[in-house]
């Protein structure tokens, strides 16, 4: 397949979405062709100064700038949603400079990314040009994390379908409930300050005393304040402001003067793995409402990236799916999430009521995946296909070892399929790095092990 101008070699193709095109084998292919090009880097600064860099080379050629600026283009976006940042610096090339700066500004095409990013970090987004010789440092700071098993503990996981609590009790889970809401269809935040406050007294309720609350939360989140979360779209900007980035806090204390913390769910997914394998270098991913991705590095701990990947690149072919949040196609929210199963469904033969809401539409698949038959399974061997292509491009950014996998299209012989249908395609096109090892939890940890996690979180005294 050809991608502006360049040649791309693809061994496997998700039998329900031929027209894939795997970011790795993009990469792959762009860089071979371009290994005696023009050297440039980027690198990307979030807070503390911490900074990313990745160094490559470009064609540099009339014939190929259309390839180079793809190149370009991804990288700088997955540098941003894996990492995070509000400054971009490109070296070695003023033009490319000019053009990402371009996409980055009001209007541009990646307007999305650069109005997210200074939220987040509460500063202003830039791109600047700086010659070769001045890259930036490597710099990151990792943070231990979770693994607090003593007292009286309240776990809390909010997803987009259902919300999750449980009573832990010296490492112990004494209760779990899960209840369904819809955080992503309200505009009134005391909906979810509710449904928080509600879960929160049903676990204290089961135990003799709450002595740490710890939370697992879509979004982003910094000294426990909700700066960004896709539970709390529809929630108009001043009330957000003002009701919801505080709202944990303004919740917990409802229960008490307690320790809390709040992390993002991906990476209480990798701490979930950490724990439940005893291992390191994990990347966790819950595909669900989303795809929610976290790390747990060589040393056990949190490496302050931002793990967005739902907004990272997947798949580069021109009539990819669009995600309606950020406007951009190919990104993985619709490869690695029940957006996933809604859109290959129709492909295998499954037709959805357009009335049921993502969550009902999801169950109806898997309701035809306990009757049998290869069409649905084709859904599940598709995002196995992604999933094998996609996990060889994260490897380009996280050094992984093991790879946890949970959330509700993980559930029952649909996640066996998708583990299968990954460990091929790496084990045949990614060779150098299929040695990762791809792991499904049992079912309890699967659906309740996310709250159980977070309830480690805090530690007590």
């Amino acid at each position: 397949m050809n991608v502006r101008g360049l040649e791309v070699s693809v061994k496997n193709l998700p039998i329900l979405d031929p027209g894939f095109i795997p970011m790795a084998a993009f990469c792959r292919d762009y860089e071979k062709s371009a290994a005696n090009g023009k050297e440039i880097a980027v690198a990307v600064e979030r807070n503390q100064g911490q900074t990313a860099v990745r160094r490559f080379r470009i064609h540099g050629t009339e014939a190929m700038k259309e390839a180079d600026a793809l190149y370009v283009d991804r990288t700088v976006k997955m540098l941003l949603w894996a990492y995070g940042g509000y400054k971009v610096m490109i070296c070695g090339d003023d033009a490319i400079a000019a053009t990402v700066a371009a996409a980055y500004s009001k209007g541009g095409s990646r307007e999305f990314d650069s109005t997210f990013m200074a939220r987040v970090y509460e500063r202003p987004f830039e791109v600047i040009s700086l010659p070769l010789s001045e890259v930036p440092a490597e710099k990151s700071t990792a943070q231990s994390v979770g693994r607090n098993l003593d007292g009286c503990r309240i776990g809390f996981d909010a997803g987009g379908s259902d919300r999750k609590v449980s009573a832990v009790i010296d490492g112990v889970s004494v209760y779990s409930e899960e209840v369904v809401w819809f955080p992503k269809t309200n505009e009134d935040p005391n909906y979810h300050y509710q449904g928080i406050v509600d879960a929160f007294r049903s676990a204290a309720s089961k135990m003799p005393r709450v002595d740490a609350i710890g939370i697992s939360s879509a979004g982003v989140y910094v000294d426990n304040r909700a700066m960004v979360a896709s539970l709390f779209i529809k929630v108009p900007e001043d009330r957000y402001e003002k009701e919801v980035k505080d709202i944990y806090l303004r919740a917990a204390a409802e229960i008490g003067n307690v320790p809390i913390e709040v992390a993002n769910d991906g990476d209480v997914t990798a701490l979930a793995g950490a724990m439940s394998l005893n291992k390191n270098n994990i990347l966790g991913i819950a595909m669900g409402t989303s795809e929610a991705v976290g790390y747990v590095d060589g040393d056990g701990n949190i490496t302050g990236w931002l793990n967005e990947l739902a907004f990272a690149p997947v798949d580069l072919q021109e009539d990819a799916m669009v995600d309606e949040w950020s406007g951009d196609k190919g990104c993985g929210v619709k490869y690695f999430s029940q957006d996933s199963v809604i859109k290959l469904a129709p492909r295998a033969g499954i037709e959805l009521d357009a009335t049921l809401s993502p969550a009902e539409k999801l169950k109806v698949v898997q309701v035809e995946m306990n009757k049998g038959g290869e069409n649905v399974r084709n859904i599940y061997r598709s995002i196995g296909t992604y999933l094998g292509h996609t996990l060889a491009y994260y490897a380009m950014y996280y050094q992984i070892g093991d790879v946890l996998l949970l959330g509700r299209v993980m559930s029952g012989e649909g996640g066996d399929l998708i583990i299968a249908e990954a460990e091929r395609v790496l084990a045949e096109e990614y060779p150098e790095v299929a040695s990762m090892e791809l792991h499904l939890p049992d079912e309890k940890i699967r659906r309740v092990g996310q709250s159980v996690a977070a309830a480690s979180l805090p530690k007590i005294g």
